[in-house]
């Protein structure tokens, strides 16, 4: 890649761009902050109602990260409470595009004022435009269809602004007694938003994938272009294909194929090196097609993986398995190698409320929907609101960081398999992922994995 050194230091996490955001986002959350604090709301009803729309109108209009932290926040239970939470998934990661002026800063900034000779063709118009970065299409000197990741300016001091805005909402929260304990959570969101401003590093995310699936034709991955990429600008082959909600109304059989495809793209890499996909999102994947037909899936985005150590895969298998089998003991033990500490009988039963939702469709031996009768906006609400009457009667308990995107993933998958009405047989298809697994070859094989690619293992 392009040495991006010298181009890092210009955007760093700067004093004066940090005032700014503050200036933009700290006025208006002090002040909804104040209003909550001042009413002391202790539980539901019309305010509450109110309040969490409002915060929702404020995070609604940002550009950047506070945006996508509120989102994963959405989807743990009792981190936030439920009328916030319920509020905070209507948000869209999509964001209004920056203009040219920007596009050519960037470019130049990151590959040279002459950047425009390195592409035959470079449309200035982006193709999407997310929370942190936008995508251009374009040619290569050589024809090559390419798609162009820029990061939006100044993100090191966004993401460090807003994070201490998640801050303060989680001191909202706080005084509202939950029954989690958010510490951990917000020290893992913190780090996995800092890694997506990364793109070097997203680079080697996309390269341990291509690692993975490169004997699976289903499951397609792009090249990154190293000699146009740095550590904000990330260029990539283009990956042809349709939105997944295209496929929505085609036939069983067609759904199937995707949803199955999308279940071996999650689960196969977790299950054999420790790796998820942590942001499911409708937006980081397209359908391609062969002869008019679903062929198989293309991963879009990899700024959002999280590596796991050995240990905590061991204990996904292991609560498994013990929910399988009416195994107490073996599901006690998973929830202690994940991290649990202090469990009590009561809170024992609170966790298996949120396993037994989790794992339900992998656990039985037939064809069947992920859920019946829930939209996928709703997926998990009411196993989340039972969980959080639990906890208060009996917490509260520290969820540890690794849980936060284990959880935020699976729920954004069960999500996918609603919107496409699949019907699978979701035990046999997870069984064949965890049939040979063995803790200590995930470990050698994470090893080798992510040497190859210049990361480093959990």
């Amino acid at each position: 890649m392009v040495d991006d050194e010298t181009r890092r230091d210009r955007e760093a996490n700067r004093l004066s761009a940090r005032v700014g955001r503050y200036a933009r986002v700290g006025t208006q959350m002090g002040g909804f902050a104040a209003r909550v604090a001042g009413a002391r709301l202790v539980g539901g009803g019309r305010d509450h109602d109110r309040n969490a729309a409002e915060l929702t109108a404020l995070l609604g209009g940002l550009k950047g990260p506070l945006m996508k932290v509120a989102q994963l926040l959405s989807t743990i239970p009792d981190a936030i409470p439920a009328e916030y939470a319920s509020e905070l998934a209507t948000l869209q990661s999509a964001a209004p595009p920056m203009g040219r002026a920007f596009v050519k800063r960037r470019m130049m900034a990151e590959l040279g004022r002459d950047w425009r000779k390195r592409f035959e063709d470079f449309n200035d118009t982006p193709s999407a435009a997310a929370s942190l970065g936008q995508v251009h299409e374009a040619r290569g000197a050589d024809g090559q269809r390419l798609a162009v990741k820029l990061q939006y300016p100044d993100m090191a001091s966004a993401v460090e602004a807003d994070l201490a805005q998640l801050g303060m909402i989680l001191s909202i929260h706080r005084r509202m007694k939950p029954a989690i304990d958010t510490s951990e959570i917000a020290e893992e969101l913190g780090e996995r938003v800092r890694e997506e401003l990364d793109y070097v590093r997203e680079a080697r995310h996309m390269a341990a994938y291509r690692e993975i699936f490169a004997d699976d034709p289903s499951i397609r991955v792009p090249e990154v272009v190293e000699a146009l990429s740095t550590g904000r600008l990330l260029t990539m082959s283009w990956l042809e294909g349709r939105p997944l909600l295209d496929y929505r109304d085609h036939p069983l059989e067609a759904r199937n194929t995707i949803a199955r495809t999308m279940f071996r793209a999650w689960w196969h890499p977790f299950s054999h090196v420790g790796l998820i996909h942590g942001d499911p999102h409708l937006g980081n994947y397209t359908v391609f097609e062969e002869g008019g037909a679903p062929a198989g899936i293309n991963l879009l985005d990899y700024g959002c993986i999280r590596i796991f150590p050995g240990r905590f895969v061991a204990g996904v298998v292991d609560l498994y398995r013990g929910l399988l089998e009416g195994d107490e003991a073996r599901v006690v033990q998973a929830y202690e190698t994940w991290g649990f500490k202090g469990l009590t009988r009561e809170l024992i039963d609170a966790l298996n409320i949120w396993a037994r939702f989790i794992y339900g469709p992998l656990l039985e031996d037939r064809t069947r929907a992920i859920a019946d009768g829930v939209s996928p906006a709703e997926y998990g609400r009411r196993e989340a609101f039972r969980v959080h009457q639990a906890l208060r009667e009996h917490g509260p308990v520290k969820v540890p960081r690794e849980f936060v995107f284990m959880d935020r993933a699976a729920i954004g998958l069960g999500g996918v398999f609603l919107h496409l009405r699949a019907e699978l047989n979701f035990y046999r298809l997870f069984n064949e992922q965890i049939e040979a697994f063995d803790r200590n070859e995930v470990e050698r094989r994470q090893e080798a994995l992510l040497s190859g690619v210049g990361l480093r293992s959990a």
